[in-house]
């Protein structure tokens, strides 16, 4: 199903209804090709009465009219010394990009404006350098900014600020969308760049806690690509500043804004700040989606029929895996304490969601639940996926003596001749 098709979207639209989402987008993305598409994207998210504010970078507009003017520019993305003739270059700049986007808005019929709502200060002079025009967030205008919102109005802000005498200030797009975000209480903090998300030691990653976040950045060595070190940085200070979601994107992809709002599994990189993935009891209303998943393993042979009855039945005996409230993992503990033995069955995974851990995951949890209720011995059937029980769990083979009484009975007449594979559980392992 396509993430852009709205029986795929439909359980999103109650979770992100009147919520602020905070699009960061990249000058380099509103020179793109596919800068249109990213701005029917906003108009998407409008009809679902999601609130947006674009806050745009101009660093890439800051390079080229400074190369068409000759002119020599002292710093292009807001972080080092502004001077008076970059000052001015950067002006030029930025209200060339909040046109075209204030112009591709009206395209998609909606209304926006262009803001003055940031109250700079000098970023002043650090470690013995003045930085001249350079600034720093220093209050927002909240109440213009949910003013907009209230009559429809998407706000788009440059990377620019202003004091009280007059005076503007060259800002770094992504320091403002962090400051925008915590302002508002944004629940999405969405950077659109040129670059598909992080890379952590040369490998892309799709979603990493704050905590790995920090722990990348903190390690020595060239861990994050210096190109995407900034984005880093400023998605680990929304995070810790309360933004629940960062995301880290590419804006060169047709409905990326989209697939990674609308699909679990997304296009770019994701950091979550609360716990983005839990495993919880299952309840009645989850069986139709157990069921789904299970399906096609059933009709691989992978696993034994179970009729929503049976499902239902013993459904206390069911724990499902949760990506941002969506079911993408499943498995089942059936107890056999008068022997003291405990059966993992029907685990399974969205084929989506496949090699991130999951399965490893629910596993070990109900390795843990099998603990709790005092078992000293798990057990498992497996036709197909019996080298992920001995390779990845420590699992080891072995026979119908080792199935409780009634649970043997049952394996004997379902003819299936599973491999049986147990684990002793150590206590407080």
């Amino acid at each position: 199903m396509k993430p852009t098709d709205l029986r795929g979207i439909l359980h999103y639209i109650p979770q992100f209804r009147d919520k602020v989402f905070i699009i960061a987008i990249d000058g380099a993305i509103v020179d793109d090709d596919n800068f249109g598409n990213i701005l029917l994207d906003v108009a998407v998210l409008r009809s679902l009465n999601i609130r947006v504010v674009i806050v745009h970078g101009a660093g890439h507009q800051i390079k080229a009219l400074a190369k068409k003017l000759g002119e020599p520019i002292s710093n292009w993305d807001g972080t080092g010394v502004t001077d008076a003739e970059t000052l001015r270059i950067a002006i030029m700049a930025a209200s060339q990009v909040t046109h075209e986007i204030m112009e591709g808005l009206s395209l998609n019929n909606l209304r926006a404006a262009h803001t003055n709502c940031i109250d700079a200060v000098p970023l002043g002079i650090l470690k013995g350098v003045d930085h001249q025009h350079t600034g720093k967030v220093h209050q927002m205008d909240v109440n213009l900014l949910r003013t907009l919102f209230e009559e429809g109005i998407v706000p788009v802000i440059p990377p620019l600020g202003f004091d009280g005498n007059g005076n503007t200030y060259r800002l770094n797009s992504d320091a403002v969308a962090v400051e925008v975000a915590r302002a508002l209480g944004a629940v999405k903090l969405m950077f659109i760049c040129p670059h598909h998300g992080l890379e952590i030691n040369g490998k892309f990653v799709s979603q990493m806690s704050v905590e790995e976040l920090e722990a990348a950045l903190k390690t020595s060595g060239d861990k994050v690509p210096a190109n995407m070190v900034s984005k880093a940085h400023h998605a680990l200070r929304a995070c810790q500043n309360g933004v629940p979601r960062v995301h880290i994107i590419s804006g060169e992809v047709d409905e990326g804004l989209l697939a990674e709002v609308f699909s679990n599994e997304g296009i770019g990189t994701l950091i979550y700040a609360n716990e983005y993935q839990a495993i919880r009891k299952a309840m009645r209303k989850d069986i139709r989606h157990i069921m789904s998943l299970m399906k096609p393993s059933i009709q691989d042979g992978q696993l034994l029929k179970r009729t929503r009855a049976s499902i239902e039945k013993h459904i206390n005996e069911y724990y499902v895996f949760e990506i941002d409230n969506n079911i993408v993992g499943v498995v089942a503990v059936h107890p056999h304490l008068e022997h003291k033995i405990v059966e993992l069955a029907s685990l399974q995974v969205d084929p989506d969601h496949e090699h991130r851990g999951i399965g490893t995951k629910l596993a070990v949890y109900a390795e843990s639940l099998a603990r709790e209720l005092g078992a000293e011995k798990i057990f498992a059937l497996s036709t197909q996926a019996f080298t992920f029980f001995q390779h990845k769990l420590g699992y080891a083979e072995g026979g119908v003596d080792d199935l409780p009484p009634a649970r043997r009975e049952k394996y004997e007449q379902s003819g299936r001749h599973s491999k049986i594979l147990t684990k002793k559980l150590a206590p407080g392992q």
